[in-house]
């Protein structure tokens, strides 16, 4: 795995490229490059993360796929949440495909949203072509995230298969609320350049591992490390 200049742990209220790069690890994106969100917590970073990344870069030819690290997910609670430092080290630590960026950036951004963290996106890199990842099991839910249809309106969005959620996902309020924008799996690298809304299903690897479970395992010292 290519080393990453660890992203920037303090963050000025004026936005500048200078500040920018630091929370993406040094450098801004080119022109044109089309680049997947991985969103989260990374409480800890584990290997599905890495797994979705990886199917991302595969299935969607994509240039690279940013993590970004969330402050504090608003629908988490804060009890067990380490601090911001310990899962940027724990995102950075983790064997991982050499086109994963860990980034702070929602943090230098003042986000917590994603609706508001995309839409800043697409303001600050007009050129740039973004998807939104993530798991069945968050398609499920996403309903309950603060302005989630602009989610979809805003960059495309790929969702990757977990076991126990293909019904419960397909049958979802967002999945049928876009139900005529979803796009065939054969044609899912053709998504990053597609004009929102349009989202698909990508059926790879599925790898029944969360955070809160590894939290748990180590608690409990079973040793478990992702």
């Amino acid at each position: 795995m290519l080393s990453q200049k660890p992203p920037s742990l303090t963050f000025t209220k004026v936005l500048c490229p200078q500040s920018i790069a630091g929370s993406l690890g040094g450098r801004l994106p080119p022109k044109g490059s089309k680049i997947g969100l991985l969103g989260g917590s990374f409480n800890p970073a584990h290997k599905a993360h890495c797994q979705i990344s990886k199917e991302a870069i595969v299935h969607l030819g994509l240039d690279e796929v940013w993590w970004l690290v969330s402050p504090q997910n608003p629908l988490k609670d804060t009890n067990g949440m380490a601090p911001l430092p310990d899962r940027v080290k724990s995102a950075l630590s983790i064997p991982k495909h050499p086109r994963v960026r860990v980034t702070t950036i929602e943090s230098q951004i003042r986000s917590v949203y994603t609706a508001d963290t995309l839409s800043r996106l697409r303001q600050i890199f007009p050129s740039v072509h973004f998807t939104w990842l993530m798991g069945a099991d968050n398609l499920s839910q996403i309903a309950l995230w603060r302005d989630w249809q602009n989610i979809f309106k805003t960059v495309n969005v790929a969702v990757f298969a977990r076991p126990g959620y293909s019904l419960q996902s397909t049958n979802s309020k967002a999945a049928q609320r876009f139900k005529n924008t979803r796009i065939s799996e054969k044609l899912a690298r053709n998504l990053p350049k597609h004009s929102p809304p349009a989202w698909t299903i990508i059926h790879g690897q599925q790898l029944d591992i969360s955070s809160t479970a590894i939290r748990n395992g180590l608690h409990k010292g079973s040793g478990h490390k992702a």
